[in-house]
């Protein structure tokens, strides 16, 4: 987290021009660009300004932003909601109907289920997210008219009105991930059932092919998709970066976006912060899953 912080401060401090320059406009003369500098002090050194928002961030105080004065708290409250609704969404989603369609593929090999999981495989990790949403958006919102292009409506409003407009953003978003998962998931569990001592052992005891699969070959397999799902979920915050800006989607991406343009350090550095910890919290939730799936982890024994 402290790495996050100090290189992304300090890519900050390498762009031409300065947040002043920025804030000041196209028309400022320089004793006007040097005044917001000395008000806000940008013309402080580079490790003098880092410490000052280092220690503000450890006592919870991610201080305001240059741009408009607002804290950055307020702005984290309005637009971390949004981000994780999408983020959630999406995750789940693609999660959900992996797991079915790599069973089911692997149920029945070069079948038609099983073909179309390639294919989709193949597809959606071949198109770009940008293509994909301006896709979504021609066929689905342009040309039938099912949901809205661009836009977003608050959960207060209606949960339907809520979905109708992230709809389109999650498939965008996680689309790609939903087919990364069923691939991997569908080879990992094609490789258990042709190489696996157990799995003779289970269909010898009288199993049918499908409790073998679900019951044994799924079962650990779970250990390298949840390891997938966890490691992707920095892809996923990542992409709502483009995704937001096709979608005007009024979340941490766009704010980023916005932030970086007006070269709004102390916004960028808070909408990093939380990113990145989203990343490391998930990270460890994967670990403790691991120990609830297999108690053996646990332990650590001194002979092994």
């Amino acid at each position: 987290m402290w790495g996050v912080t100090l290189l992304t401060f300090g890519l900050m401090n390498l762009l031409p021009g300065g947040a002043a320059t920025a804030l000041a406009g196209p028309g400022a003369t320089r004793q006007q660009i040097h005044e917001i500098a000395v008000r806000l002090h940008l013309n402080e050194p580079f490790v003098v300004r880092y410490l000052h928002w280092l220690g503000g961030a450890i006592t919870g105080h991610l201080g305001n932003s240059l741009a408009n004065g607002q804290p950055v708290s307020a702005i984290l409250v309005q637009r971390l909601p949004v981000t994780a609704e999408m983020v959630g969404i999406a995750m789940v989603a693609s999660v959900i109907l992996a797991v079915p369609l790599a069973i089911l593929a692997v149920y029945h090999p070069r079948g038609i289920t099983d073909r179309l999981s390639i294919l989709l495989a193949i597809s959606g990790l071949s198109i770009p997210g940008f293509v994909l949403g301006i896709i979504l958006i021609l066929v689905v919102a342009v040309h039938w008219r099912l949901l809205p292009p661009i836009g977003f409506t608050p959960l207060a409003a209606g949960l339907w009105p809520n979905l109708r407009t992230l709809i389109l953003p999650t498939a965008t978003l996680g689309f790609p991930l939903f087919c990364l998962y069923t691939r991997v998931l569908r080879a990992d569990l094609l490789d258990q059932l042709n190489s696996e001592d157990y799995i003779v052992t289970a269909i010898a005891k009288g199993l049918s092919p499908m409790q073998v699969l679900v019951r044994h070959a799924f079962r650990n397999s779970l250990f390298n998709f949840l390891t997938l799902v966890g490691l992707n979920l920095g892809v996923l915050i990542g992409g709502t970066v483009l995704i937001e800006q096709i979608f005007d989607v009024p979340g941490m991406g766009q704010e980023l976006i916005q932030a970086i343009q007006d070269q709004d350090v102390i916004v960028v550095e808070a909408i990093v912060v939380v990113l990145a910890l989203a990343v490391v919290i998930t990270s460890l939730l994967t670990d403790l899953v691991y120990s609830v799936l297999d108690p053996r982890i646990r332990y650590g024994g001194s002979g092994n």
